[in-house]
């Protein structure tokens, strides 16, 4: 059995992986800034997780997620994302606060418990979060997206996942009412410093910063009313 430690470490790096479809490997600097721990820590469990087999690691080389190294990443994410849902569904828990709550919930060690509350939940392919939940084989559910710094004036989209999940950032776009499903119509893109003037639903347009379009994954709409 992993420990807490060990199974947190396979889901930072399973999610890295994600950051870097082509190449789904992480660097020992990487993963420690990822963690918000010291590289020597991280060295020293990446040496475990090798000797578990989990990991493929070389000292100054990159880490790679092994088929099994990445199977029991898949499952700890997948409960992680099931339990945020819950929380957030069944629980009345805000989309900030469910992370911290799963972060405890996602060890518990039950595949029954974890597959009944997929299907309590009928079945979720999205967390609150817009990040896709794995199904029991592994797999991920795709959705076409991009940042909202790809969409040009004129055009209009609709939210369908956070970038950034930090806890001000969510407790902004809740200021903003802005959740996955919001429908969005950029007006204009300042050329100074790619700040945006943005309709967001049926509210006056506002403008946002460059950081705050880099943090949003929308879908684009052919046509929609704003």
């Amino acid at each position: 059995m992993l420990s807490h430690t060990e199974e947190n470490y396979l889901k930072a790096l399973l999610k890295l992986s994600f950051q870097n479809e082509e190449k789904p490997e992480a660097g020992t600097n990487e993963m420690a800034a990822y963690l918000g721990v010291k590289p020597a820590t991280a060295t020293d469990m990446l040496k475990k997780l090798k000797e578990k087999e989990l990991v493929t690691y070389k000292k100054y080389g990159k880490i790679l997620l092994t088929e099994l190294g990445r199977a029991k990443g898949i499952a700890i994410l997948r409960k992680h994302r099931l339990w945020e849902t819950f929380l957030y569904e069944k629980l009345d828990f805000s989309w900030d606060e469910v992370h911290e709550v799963a972060e405890q919930l996602e060890h518990i060690q039950s595949p029954k418990l974890v597959n009944k509350l997929e299907e309590f939940l009928d079945f979720p392919e999205f967390d609150p979060h817009g990040d896709p939940i794995p199904r029991a084989n592994g797999e991920l559910p795709t959705v076409d997206k991009v940042l909202l710094t790809d969409v040009k004036a004129g055009e209009s989209c609709q939210v369908v996942a956070v970038k950034d999940t930090s806890t001000v950032f969510l407790q902004y776009l809740e200021k903003l009412q802005v959740t996955i499903g919001t429908l969005v119509k950029v007006m204009e893109v300042v050329d100074f410093d790619g700040s945006m003037n943005i309709q967001i639903a049926s509210s006056d347009p506002r403008n946002v910063s460059m950081k705050f379009a880099e943090s949003l994954f929308v879908k684009k709409k052919t046509s929609v009313t704003v």
